[in-house]
């Protein structure tokens, strides 16, 4: 068992070491953001509630009434620490581009988990019970994440309130955010095994997007 695990660790520590040198790029930074915000927005986007706005004047005007799933308060709740969510996510390093992006534990960290848990010594350079922590990664995705909502928040806007109709990650990334970039992430799709622990929770997540339009909203 020992030498196995000694194979094994030397087959995956180039793997291993990817993860600590590759940092996120723009588009990477630009899909994760806009999954999230959607996933966020999706969850009332039907919502029934009724905002009354304005104060009620000694002329008996009524406040104005505006339904809370085309509310700025609905965008304004839906953006606030949305960027802290992009810290669920792990590294998959054995998947492709964007797709190494995703919650729940990786394949590789499982099976290093199950080796521990059997007793063999497994070295990552890092305490045992920080390896579910973010990665310099993921926190590299977070301070990236939190630097393009705020240059691009008016394009964020925009879209809620007049372009619905169009994809988010189209319109927000692919038309503004990445126009002059590259945007080959925005097309990755992963469709195999989604990785231990919430991965029904992904994969069902995944299917939504495919399916859902913005504009259902």
């Amino acid at each position: 068992m020992e030498m196995f695990a000694i194979l094994f660790i030397c087959m995956f520590s180039p793997v291993l070491a990817n993860e600590e040198e590759r940092l996120p790029n723009k588009c990477e930074v630009c899909k994760l953001l806009t999954v999230e915000l959607q996933d966020a927005l999706e969850k009332t986007g039907r919502s029934k509630e009724v905002l009354e706005l304005g104060e009620v004047l000694d002329t008996g005007k009524r406040r104005r009434k505006i339904k809370y799933n085309t509310s700025e308060t609905r965008l304004t709740e839906a953006m606030d620490n949305i960027c802290e969510r992009i810290l669920q996510y792990k590294v998959h390093a054995e998947r492709p581009g964007s797709l190494r992006y995703a919650k729940g534990t990786s394949q590789t960290m499982n099976t290093l988990k199950n080796l521990v848990g059997k007793g063999v010594k497994v070295e990552l350079g890092i305490p045992f019970e920080l390896w579910d922590e973010p990665s310099v990664e993921v926190a590299d995705l977070k301070r990236q994440c939190e630097t393009m909502l705020e240059e691009y928040e008016e394009i964020v806007e925009s879209w809620y309130f007049h372009h619905q109709d169009e994809r988010l990650d189209g319109f927000f990334c692919a038309a503004h955010v990445l126009r002059d970039s590259d945007q080959e992430c925005l097309n990755e799709v992963w469709k195999g095994d989604m990785g231990v622990e919430g991965s029904k929770e992904e994969s069902e997540g995944e299917s939504g997007r495919q399916t859902h339009d913005a504009g259902e909203l």
